[in-house]
């Protein structure tokens, strides 16, 4: 099975925008359909609480003829707009779709940040993780959510195996990011959210591109757009993951990153399994 998951930060602009960006972003959903995944998750989707609109839906058809979809929006009392997450998945295939809440602080719950695709044998499932926020004043909340997603993860992983991706916000170790000690109390590499990302791993999940690479280094997923230079000087952050419970860590044969060329931002993450 081959997977993908990107932040595609607005597929409302990706959809719909003349922009530069806008078009940068469409290459890569050709690249991404090119690869024939079987499924496709996507974070930051921006739709409204409605989902997607007509005009939507008809551009998503013609790129995507032979894929379903599912998504999850923002909804009040949550920001309009904002988080939200997609599953794009092959028409052959028959999910049972779930938007879980799992009693996150805030409204966090209302921010469209997990679905759930259930299959016979396994789990699929993707979550776009807060952000502790420029000034961290969301790290309590960041902290109290890891808590409860490990807790999740953990007990679809009771029922049978799992496969998670998504934007967590999180750096792990210190060759997840070029320039680590200058970012010691930046969002995203916290001591408090990379212990959560310990926990989280530690609950009975691994890190398959670790798994797959070992620990290569300079390869990431995300590049700050404000920064003109950081994805031409790959100054970035692994960001983005694909974890697998542990028992089937090793039928995992590829995790790799997608190249988006000079567009910063998110990549793409690709994960081939044999389940």
């Amino acid at each position: 099975m081959r997977l993908i998951s990107w932040n595609i930060d607005s597929l409302n602009a990706a959809l719909t925008s003349e922009s530069d960006r806008a078009k940068k972003t469409r290459k890569v959903l050709e690249t991404i359909q090119n690869q024939n995944p079987d499924i496709i998750a996507i974070q930051e989707t921006k739709l409204r609480s409605t989902g997607p609109t007509k005009k939507h839906k008809e551009i998503l058809s013609a790129m995507f003829p032979d894929y379903a979809y599912v998504w999850r929006s923002s909804v009040e009392p949550a920001r309009k707009g904002y988080a939200g997450t997609m599953y794009l998945y092959k028409k052959d295939l028959t999910p049972k779709a779930t938007y879980p809440e799992i009693g996150a602080p805030s409204t966090m719950d209302q921010e469209g940040r997990i679905i759930t695709l259930e299959f016979p044998e396994f789990f699929v499932t993707e979550v776009y993780t807060p952000n502790a926020g420029g000034d961290l004043k969301r790290l309590s909340e960041r902290q109290e959510w890891d808590k409860k997603y490990a807790e999740y993860l953990v007990e679809l992983d009771k029922q049978k195996p799992v496969i998670a991706s998504g934007d967590y916000n999180c750096a792990h170790t210190e060759i997840d990011l070029k320039h680590p000690e200058n970012n010691h109390h930046s969002a995203g590499f916290t001591d408090e959210e990379r212990a959560g990302f310990d926990n989280l791993l530690k609950s009975g999940f691994t890190d398959s591109f670790r798994k797959v690479n070992g620990n290569v280094k300079d390869v990431y997923t995300w590049w700050a757009q404000r920064v003109r230079t950081a994805k031409a000087n790959n100054s970035g952050w692994r960001i983005d993951y694909w974890l697998v419970s542990d028992r089937i860590a090793n039928k995992v044969s590829r995790s790799e990153m997608i190249d988006t060329g000079e567009r910063a931002d998110h990549c793409p993450i690709l994960l081939e399994i044999e389940i």
